[in-house]
């Protein structure tokens, strides 16, 4: 069987209790798709609770328009007041406390605008990929 896990991965942190996955894999054919994963912790704490979304190329455009024109309307329409940086700016306030615990001086402010330089120029996730904590094994789908 082929290894469906070695193309990309990209693990996203949303809260105490759900994690998002994004995998690339392929098909037998040798084409490729997204899975988006949404995994939940159990409220018993007993396992988790998952749901897939299977995204082929020809709907790749059109998922990316509408969930953009969605975020959008959200941030500009119903809710342009609220900040919705600031959780970036909480991880870039932890992180810049656990570098002053190293004796290396950066600043939050440095650390925000180098992050928001990097995901305009390269579009690269925030997400460690390498961060394993909920591993296929453990989850159950």
């Amino acid at each position: 069987m082929e290894n469906q896990h070695g193309f990309f991965s990209r693990k996203l942190r949303a809260g105490k209790r759900r994690t998002y996955f994004f995998d690339v894999r392929s098909t037998k054919q040798g084409d490729y798709f997204v899975t988006i994963t949404e995994s939940k912790r159990k409220f018993d704490r007993s396992g988790y609770d998952s749901h897939k979304i299977f995204l082929y190329k020809e709907d790749f455009q059109s998922f990316k328009d509408s969930l953009d024109e969605t975020i959008n309307h959200i941030k500009t329409e119903l809710n342009p007041d609220f900040d919705y940086d600031a959780y970036n700016r909480e991880v870039y306030q932890e992180q810049a406390e656990e570098n002053r615990n190293e004796d290396e001086e950066v600043s939050v402010e440095d650390n925000f605008k180098n992050d928001a330089a990097l995901k305009q120029n390269n579009n690269k996730p925030l997400v460690d990929s390498s961060d394993q904590e909920l591993n296929d094994e453990a989850m159950s789908w």
